[in-house]
């Protein structure tokens, strides 16, 4: 098992039929939510942030193809009528169901063809690598790769699944995730450790700085492996979520190339994250990225405008692959070899890491290059 079904007491499966797919994943346990910060909330969210305070869920119904989002009441009255079409199918309570959507905005839902879909998919529910592959295929839109991570420790294990590609912004992007832990941990401590988690992971990751509608991410804990330290569980959480949030920012759409930026030497940690969201999020960067073009002027003009204070003159900066790396600034200097720097630039993986040289602050974030196919897929979204 490489994810959620790795992880004790959960069952999962899908089905994707065209651009309309759906999952259910059957797991009973205290849970958390997190979601979009975007004013324009879908119609599951507004469901899920009111049902999530109750801090248990049974399963999750998940549909890709149509957001429903921005369809007012009807989309909301859908979002219920989708949770009790899927407890029916599972034989669970309908207020215990999570929902989540993704797909075009302003649509509203075939809710006969999700109760076909449901009463299709729910005799299959089990656990296993075909069942969680399908269920992270069901959710996928433009996704060109599953996303699954799996995290074991001595005596548990936190596994995940998400889709996401484009859309994708600080806080959250076009992404549902959907997170299992076997853990005993309390609702409270749950909560805290998923909005860590999200902060320093999927709240870093930029593809095209446009915040989605539709964010969700859910986290359940069967208690089947007993209670555990909180803060082992944390790291773990963490963990899982960092090795998802990466996968989102690889597979943004049309990208070629993973960016990472690490920002060390801030005045603390969130202003170091809001650098390096900054420089990840600029065009001009990612552009470069693409053209394997080593500009460190434009990373440190991205950097100069995120509203950190540093000392520009003082500031280290290093280009690396995620083997090798390459000084391009020191201590304000230009000291790059360009050859090498351009060299360095022909992978899959392109790595800055900046010194402010300004507190003890560190933070990463992700991102991918922008290219002509990004404009390609988003231009014809629609149609």
């Amino acid at each position: 098992m490489k994810s959620i079904c790795g992880v004790d007491g959960v069952t999962a499966w899908g089905e994707k039929e065209g651009k309309f797919g759906l999952a259910l994943i059957r797991a009973e346990g205290e849970s958390a939510g997190v979601f979009t910060s975007n004013l324009v909330k879908a119609a599951p969210v507004r469901l899920m942030e009111e049902r999530i305070r109750r801090g248990r869920l049974s399963a999750v119904v998940a549909n890709s193809g149509c957001a429903n989002a921005y369809t007012g009441e009807r989309g909301y009255r859908d979002a219920q009528e989708m949770a009790v079409i899927a407890a029916e199918a599972m034989g669970v309570d309908p207020g215990e169901v999570g929902v989540a959507s993704t797909g075009v905005i302003g649509r509203y839902l075939d809710l006969p063809l999700i109760r076909d879909q449901c009463h299709r998919v729910a005799p299959l529910l089990s656990r296993s690598e075909e069942a969680e592959s399908r269920a992270a295929r069901a959710v996928m839109t433009t996704d060109l790769a599953e996303k699954h991570a799996l995290v074991r420790n001595e005596t548990f294990s936190v596994g995940g699944i998400t889709k996401g590609s484009g859309m994708i912004a600080p806080n959250m992007g076009t992404m549902l995730g959907f997170i299992y832990t076997d853990a005993e941990v309390p609702r409270e401590k749950l909560r805290e450790a998923l909005r860590d988690a999200a902060r320093r992971t999927f709240n870093r990751v930029v593809v095209d700085g446009d915040t989605s509608t539709n964010d969700i991410a859910l986290c359940t804990a069967t208690g089947r492996a007993g209670r555990v330290p909180v803060e082992e569980f944390s790291r773990a959480l963490e963990e899982c979520c960092r090795a998802l949030a990466v996968q989102i920012a690889m597979d943004g759409e049309g990208a070629t190339k993973l960016i990472e930026v690490t920002v060390k030497g801030a005045p603390g940690e969130e202003e170091a994250a809001t650098v390096a969201r900054t420089i990840v999020s600029s065009p001009l960067v990612k552009t470069a990225v693409y053209g394997a073009d080593p500009n460190w002027g434009r990373v440190i003009a991205a950097a100069g405008r995120a509203d950190v204070s540093f000392d520009p003159d003082c500031v280290d900066l290093w280009l690396g692959d995620g083997n090798s790396v390459l000084p391009l600034v020191r201590d304000g200097r230009i000291v790059v070899d360009l050859p090498g720097a351009k060299a360095l630039m022909q992978g899959r993986k392109v790595v800055f890491v900046l010194d402010l040289a300004s507190g003890n602050g560190e933070a990463t974030a992700w991102g991918c290059d922008l290219t002509e196919k990004y404009v390609e897929i988003n231009g014809r979204y629609t149609t």
